[in-house]
Protein backbone atom coordinates (compact mmCIF):
# COMPACT_ATOMS: atom_id res chain seq x y z
CA UNK A 1 0.00 0.00 0.00
CA UNK A 2 1.44 3.45 -0.94
CA UNK A 3 2.62 5.54 2.03
CA UNK A 4 -0.11 8.14 1.49
CA UNK A 5 -2.92 5.54 1.68
CA UNK A 6 -1.39 4.00 4.79
CA UNK A 7 -1.38 7.37 6.52
CA UNK A 8 -5.01 7.99 5.61
CA UNK A 9 -6.05 4.57 6.92
CA UNK A 10 -4.16 5.02 10.20
CA UNK A 11 -5.70 8.47 10.78
CA UNK A 12 -9.22 7.21 10.09
CA UNK A 13 -8.87 4.18 12.33
CA UNK A 14 -7.47 6.31 15.15
CA UNK A 15 -10.28 8.83 14.91
CA UNK A 16 -13.18 6.36 14.95
CA UNK A 17 -12.85 4.92 18.47
CA UNK A 18 -12.14 8.35 19.94
CA UNK A 19 -15.25 9.84 18.38
CA UNK A 20 -17.37 6.89 19.50
CA UNK A 21 -16.04 7.22 23.05
CA UNK A 22 -17.03 10.88 23.16
CA UNK A 23 -20.53 10.12 21.96
CA UNK A 24 -21.22 7.22 24.30
CA UNK A 25 -19.37 7.99 27.56
CA UNK A 26 -22.16 10.02 29.12
CA UNK A 27 -22.64 8.99 32.76
CA UNK A 28 -26.03 8.19 34.22
CA UNK A 29 -27.33 10.30 37.07
CA UNK A 30 -29.86 9.43 39.72
CA UNK A 31 -31.69 12.19 41.44
CA UNK A 32 -33.00 11.63 44.93
CA UNK A 33 -35.60 10.39 47.38
CA UNK A 34 -37.96 11.85 49.97
CA UNK A 35 -36.03 13.06 53.01
CA UNK A 36 -38.91 14.28 55.17
CA UNK A 37 -40.92 12.21 55.81
CA UNK A 38 -38.06 9.75 55.41
CA UNK A 39 -38.42 7.26 52.58
CA UNK A 40 -37.95 3.53 53.17
CA UNK A 41 -34.81 3.33 51.09
CA UNK A 42 -33.28 6.38 52.80
CA UNK A 43 -34.09 4.95 56.22
CA UNK A 44 -32.45 1.60 55.45
CA UNK A 45 -29.43 3.34 53.93
CA UNK A 46 -29.11 5.46 57.10
CA UNK A 47 -29.14 2.29 59.23
CA UNK A 48 -26.24 0.93 57.17
CA UNK A 49 -26.61 -1.36 54.13
CA UNK A 50 -24.27 -4.01 55.53
CA UNK A 51 -25.78 -4.13 59.03
CA UNK A 52 -29.28 -2.62 59.18
CA UNK A 53 -30.81 -2.35 62.65
CA UNK A 54 -34.57 -2.58 62.09
CA UNK A 55 -36.28 -5.86 61.31
CA UNK A 56 -37.90 -4.35 58.21
CA UNK A 57 -34.62 -3.14 56.72
CA UNK A 58 -32.96 -6.46 57.51
CA UNK A 59 -35.75 -8.19 55.61
CA UNK A 60 -35.37 -5.75 52.71
CA UNK A 61 -31.66 -6.56 52.42
CA UNK A 62 -32.39 -10.29 52.67
CA UNK A 63 -34.87 -9.95 49.80
CA UNK A 64 -32.98 -7.62 47.48
CA UNK A 65 -29.40 -7.31 48.68
CA UNK A 66 -27.39 -4.28 49.80
CA UNK A 67 -26.83 -2.66 46.40
CA UNK A 68 -30.33 -1.21 46.35
CA UNK A 69 -29.51 0.80 49.45
CA UNK A 70 -26.28 2.18 48.01
CA UNK A 71 -28.37 3.14 44.98
CA UNK A 72 -30.94 4.84 47.24
CA UNK A 73 -31.50 7.77 44.86
CA UNK A 74 -32.21 5.65 41.79
CA UNK A 75 -35.79 4.37 42.07
CA UNK A 76 -36.91 5.52 38.65
CA UNK A 77 -38.50 4.79 35.29
CA UNK A 78 -36.63 6.35 32.38
CA UNK A 79 -39.57 6.82 30.03
CA UNK A 80 -42.50 7.09 32.45
CA UNK A 81 -44.03 10.14 30.76
CA UNK A 82 -46.80 10.30 33.37
CA UNK A 83 -47.84 6.64 32.84
CA UNK A 84 -47.16 5.65 36.45
CA UNK A 85 -50.21 3.44 36.99
CA UNK A 86 -49.78 1.81 33.60
CA UNK A 87 -46.14 0.89 34.17
CA UNK A 88 -46.04 0.03 37.89
CA UNK A 89 -48.11 -2.98 38.99
CA UNK A 90 -49.89 -3.24 42.33
CA UNK A 91 -47.62 -4.55 45.05
CA UNK A 92 -44.54 -2.98 43.46
CA UNK A 93 -45.13 0.73 43.95
CA UNK A 94 -42.22 1.30 46.34
CA UNK A 95 -39.73 -0.29 43.93
CA UNK A 96 -41.40 1.25 40.85
CA UNK A 97 -41.42 -2.28 39.45
CA UNK A 98 -37.62 -2.49 39.57
CA UNK A 99 -36.42 -5.89 40.82
CA UNK A 100 -33.28 -4.35 42.34
CA UNK A 101 -35.47 -2.55 44.91
CA UNK A 102 -37.99 -5.34 45.54
CA UNK A 103 -37.14 -5.45 49.24
CA UNK A 104 -38.88 -2.09 49.65
CA UNK A 105 -42.20 -3.62 48.58
CA UNK A 106 -42.37 -5.99 51.55
CA UNK A 107 -45.78 -5.72 53.22
CA UNK A 108 -45.18 -5.35 56.94
CA UNK A 109 -46.33 -3.05 59.72
CA UNK A 110 -42.93 -2.48 61.33
CA UNK A 111 -41.26 -0.23 58.74
CA UNK A 112 -39.59 2.65 60.61
CA UNK A 113 -41.95 5.62 60.41
CA UNK A 114 -41.89 9.40 60.69
CA UNK A 115 -44.31 10.89 63.21
CA UNK A 116 -46.63 13.42 61.56
CA UNK A 117 -49.76 15.43 62.43
CA UNK A 118 -52.78 16.43 60.42
CA UNK A 119 -52.53 19.91 58.94
CA UNK A 120 -49.79 21.77 57.12
CA UNK A 121 -46.54 19.89 56.51
CA UNK A 122 -43.24 20.89 54.92
CA UNK A 123 -41.88 18.19 52.63
CA UNK A 124 -38.16 17.92 51.94
CA UNK A 125 -36.95 15.89 48.98
CA UNK A 126 -33.27 14.96 49.05
CA UNK A 127 -31.83 15.73 45.60
CA UNK A 128 -28.49 14.76 44.07
CA UNK A 129 -29.16 16.01 40.52
CA UNK A 130 -31.72 18.81 40.24
CA UNK A 131 -34.11 18.99 37.30
CA UNK A 132 -37.29 20.84 36.48
CA UNK A 133 -40.47 18.90 37.09
CA UNK A 134 -43.52 18.37 39.28
CA UNK A 135 -43.78 16.62 42.64
CA UNK A 136 -47.00 14.96 43.72
CA UNK A 137 -47.38 13.27 47.08
CA UNK A 138 -50.28 10.92 47.85
CA UNK A 139 -51.48 9.54 51.18
CA UNK A 140 -53.08 6.17 51.78
CA UNK A 141 -56.83 6.11 52.39
CA UNK A 142 -58.50 5.44 55.76
CA UNK A 143 -58.44 1.70 56.38
CA UNK A 144 -54.96 1.22 54.90
CA UNK A 145 -53.36 -2.00 56.10
CA UNK A 146 -49.52 -1.85 56.01
CA UNK A 147 -49.39 -5.64 56.34
CA UNK A 148 -50.87 -6.00 52.84
CA UNK A 149 -49.08 -5.23 49.54
CA UNK A 150 -49.52 -1.58 48.57
CA UNK A 151 -51.89 -1.13 45.61
CA UNK A 152 -52.85 1.95 43.64
CA UNK A 153 -56.38 1.76 45.05
CA UNK A 154 -54.92 2.23 48.55
CA UNK A 155 -53.82 5.78 47.64
CA UNK A 156 -56.09 8.82 47.51
CA UNK A 157 -55.03 9.70 43.97
CA UNK A 158 -57.72 12.35 43.52
CA UNK A 159 -56.45 14.44 46.40
CA UNK A 160 -52.64 14.66 46.57
CA UNK A 161 -51.48 16.07 49.89
CA UNK A 162 -48.80 18.11 48.11
CA UNK A 163 -48.18 19.31 44.57
CA UNK A 164 -45.22 21.47 43.60
CA UNK A 165 -43.76 22.42 40.23
CA UNK A 166 -40.11 23.50 39.96
CA UNK A 167 -39.45 24.16 43.66
CA UNK A 168 -36.07 25.70 44.44
CA UNK A 169 -33.25 23.33 45.37
CA UNK A 170 -31.47 24.58 48.47
CA UNK A 171 -29.06 22.86 50.80
CA UNK A 172 -29.43 19.56 48.96
CA UNK A 173 -33.23 19.49 49.24
CA UNK A 174 -36.30 20.50 47.29
CA UNK A 175 -38.65 21.99 49.89
CA UNK A 176 -42.38 22.46 49.34
CA UNK A 177 -45.55 22.68 51.42
CA UNK A 178 -48.60 20.45 51.66
CA UNK A 179 -51.45 19.57 53.97
CA UNK A 180 -52.13 16.22 55.64
CA UNK A 181 -55.77 15.24 56.26
CA UNK A 182 -57.02 13.62 59.43
CA UNK A 183 -55.77 10.09 59.85
CA UNK A 184 -54.75 7.86 62.73
CA UNK A 185 -52.13 5.19 63.09
CA UNK A 186 -49.77 3.90 60.41
CA UNK A 187 -50.03 5.24 56.85
CA UNK A 188 -47.83 5.70 53.80
CA UNK A 189 -46.95 8.69 51.63
CA UNK A 190 -46.16 7.96 47.98
CA UNK A 191 -44.12 10.60 46.17
CA UNK A 192 -43.84 10.90 42.39
CA UNK A 193 -41.38 13.33 40.81
CA UNK A 194 -42.13 13.64 37.08
CA UNK A 195 -39.48 15.56 35.19
CA UNK A 196 -40.63 18.10 32.61
CA UNK A 197 -37.38 18.09 30.63
CA UNK A 198 -37.64 14.34 29.92
CA UNK A 199 -40.16 11.50 30.49
CA UNK A 200 -38.12 10.21 33.45
CA UNK A 201 -39.83 9.95 36.85
CA UNK A 202 -38.71 9.08 40.39
CA UNK A 203 -40.67 7.37 43.15
CA UNK A 204 -40.48 6.88 46.91
CA UNK A 205 -42.48 5.42 49.80
CA UNK A 206 -42.43 7.09 53.22
CA UNK A 207 -44.01 5.38 56.20
CA UNK A 208 -45.68 7.77 58.64
CA UNK A 209 -47.51 7.48 61.94
CA UNK A 210 -50.35 9.80 62.91
CA UNK A 211 -50.85 10.17 66.64
CA UNK A 212 -53.17 7.74 68.42
CA UNK A 213 -54.90 4.57 67.24
CA UNK A 214 -54.24 2.29 64.33
CA UNK A 215 -54.81 2.85 60.64
CA UNK A 216 -58.50 2.23 60.02
CA UNK A 217 -59.43 2.67 63.68
CA UNK A 218 -58.55 -0.84 64.92
CA UNK A 219 -56.42 -1.79 67.86
CA UNK A 220 -53.09 0.02 67.97
CA UNK A 221 -50.21 -2.20 66.78
CA UNK A 222 -46.79 -2.25 68.40
CA UNK A 223 -45.11 1.09 67.62
CA UNK A 224 -42.74 1.07 64.63
CA UNK A 225 -39.19 2.41 65.08
CA UNK A 226 -38.74 6.12 64.37
CA UNK A 227 -37.31 6.90 60.95
CA UNK A 228 -34.17 8.98 60.42
CA UNK A 229 -32.59 10.31 57.23
CA UNK A 230 -28.98 9.57 56.26
CA UNK A 231 -26.42 12.22 57.13
CA UNK A 232 -24.28 14.02 54.59
CA UNK A 233 -21.31 11.98 55.81
CA UNK A 234 -23.16 8.70 55.25
CA UNK A 235 -24.14 9.73 51.74
CA UNK A 236 -20.58 10.70 50.84
CA UNK A 237 -19.13 7.51 52.32
CA UNK A 238 -21.49 5.31 50.32
CA UNK A 239 -20.94 7.01 46.95
CA UNK A 240 -18.02 4.76 46.08
CA UNK A 241 -20.24 1.65 46.29
CA UNK A 242 -23.11 3.16 44.33
CA UNK A 243 -23.70 2.20 40.71
CA UNK A 244 -25.32 5.62 40.26
CA UNK A 245 -23.46 8.70 39.08
CA UNK A 246 -23.71 11.27 41.88
CA UNK A 247 -23.78 14.89 40.79
CA UNK A 248 -23.31 17.64 43.36
CA UNK A 249 -26.46 19.20 44.71
CA UNK A 250 -25.21 22.78 44.68
CA UNK A 251 -27.82 25.52 44.67
CA UNK A 252 -26.48 27.01 41.44
CA UNK A 253 -26.68 23.89 39.32
CA UNK A 254 -27.54 25.20 35.82
CA UNK A 255 -30.09 22.44 35.38
CA UNK A 256 -32.39 24.12 37.92
CA UNK A 257 -32.70 27.30 35.85
CA UNK A 258 -32.37 26.07 32.27
CA UNK A 259 -35.46 26.11 30.08
CA UNK A 260 -37.09 22.68 29.75
CA UNK A 261 -35.74 20.75 26.82
CA UNK A 262 -37.84 18.69 24.45
CA UNK A 263 -37.92 14.99 25.22
CA UNK A 264 -35.31 13.04 23.21
CA UNK A 265 -36.51 11.25 20.11
CA UNK A 266 -38.00 7.89 20.94
CA UNK A 267 -38.80 8.77 24.56
CA UNK A 268 -42.46 9.63 24.19
CA UNK A 269 -45.36 8.74 26.48
CA UNK A 270 -46.64 6.42 23.75
CA UNK A 271 -43.59 4.20 23.88
CA UNK A 272 -44.51 0.51 24.34
CA UNK A 273 -44.66 -0.77 27.89
CA UNK A 274 -42.07 -3.42 27.09
CA UNK A 275 -39.43 -0.72 26.76
CA UNK A 276 -40.02 0.38 30.33
CA UNK A 277 -40.20 -3.09 31.83
CA UNK A 278 -36.45 -3.63 31.62
CA UNK A 279 -34.51 -2.94 34.85
CA UNK A 280 -34.16 0.82 35.26
CA UNK A 281 -30.54 0.47 36.18
CA UNK A 282 -28.07 3.02 34.77
CA UNK A 283 -25.90 1.61 32.01
CA UNK A 284 -22.13 1.63 32.25
CA UNK A 285 -20.13 4.14 30.28
CA UNK A 286 -19.69 2.95 26.73
CA UNK A 287 -23.29 1.91 26.14
CA UNK A 288 -25.84 3.86 24.14
CA UNK A 289 -28.93 5.06 25.96
CA UNK A 290 -31.33 7.97 25.66
CA UNK A 291 -31.04 10.93 27.98
CA UNK A 292 -34.30 10.09 29.68
CA UNK A 293 -33.13 6.56 30.41
CA UNK A 294 -29.79 7.66 31.84
CA UNK A 295 -31.23 10.46 33.86
CA UNK A 296 -29.15 12.98 31.98
CA UNK A 297 -30.45 16.26 30.65
CA UNK A 298 -29.87 18.51 27.66
CA UNK A 299 -26.46 19.55 28.98
CA UNK A 300 -25.27 15.95 28.61
CA UNK A 301 -25.91 16.16 24.87
CA UNK A 302 -23.86 19.33 24.54
CA UNK A 303 -20.98 17.81 26.51
CA UNK A 304 -20.91 14.72 24.34
CA UNK A 305 -21.26 16.71 21.13
CA UNK A 306 -18.57 19.14 22.21
CA UNK A 307 -16.20 16.32 23.09
CA UNK A 308 -16.89 14.58 19.79
CA UNK A 309 -16.34 17.82 17.88
CA UNK A 310 -13.05 18.44 19.65
CA UNK A 311 -11.86 14.92 18.94
CA UNK A 312 -13.00 15.18 15.34
CA UNK A 313 -10.97 18.35 14.89
CA UNK A 314 -7.95 16.66 16.44
CA UNK A 315 -8.43 13.65 14.19
CA UNK A 316 -8.67 15.94 11.14
CA UNK A 317 -5.43 17.62 12.12
CA UNK A 318 -3.80 14.20 12.50
CA UNK A 319 -5.14 13.14 9.13
CA UNK A 320 -3.86 16.28 7.37
CA UNK A 321 -0.48 16.02 9.04
CA UNK A 322 -0.09 12.37 8.03
CA UNK A 323 -1.27 13.15 4.52
CA UNK A 324 1.31 15.92 4.11
CA UNK A 325 4.09 13.62 5.33
CA UNK A 326 2.96 10.88 2.94
CA UNK A 327 2.82 13.23 -0.05
CA UNK A 328 6.21 14.72 0.85
CA UNK A 329 7.74 11.26 1.20
CA UNK A 330 6.25 10.21 -2.12
CA UNK A 331 7.77 13.20 -3.92
CA UNK A 332 11.19 12.62 -2.40
CA UNK A 333 11.10 8.98 -3.49
CA UNK A 334 10.51 9.93 -7.12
Amino acid sequence: MPARRKAVAVAALGAAPLALTALTATPAAAHGSMGDPVSRVSQCYAEGPESPKSAACKAAVAAGGTQALYDWNGIRIGDAGGRHQQLIPDGKLCSAGNAEFKGLDLARADWPATSVRSGSHTFKYRVTAPHKGTFKVYLTKPGYDPAKPLAWKDLDLKNPVATSTDPAAEGGFYTFSGSLPKRSGKHLLYAVWQRSDSPEAFYSCSDVTFGGGAAGGGAAPAPAPSASAPSEKQIEEGNAKSTIEHHGHGDNDPRTSAAPAAAPAGDTPDRPKAAASAPNRPKAAGTTESLAETGGDSSTTYLAAGGAAALALGSSALFLSARRRAVSGGRQGR
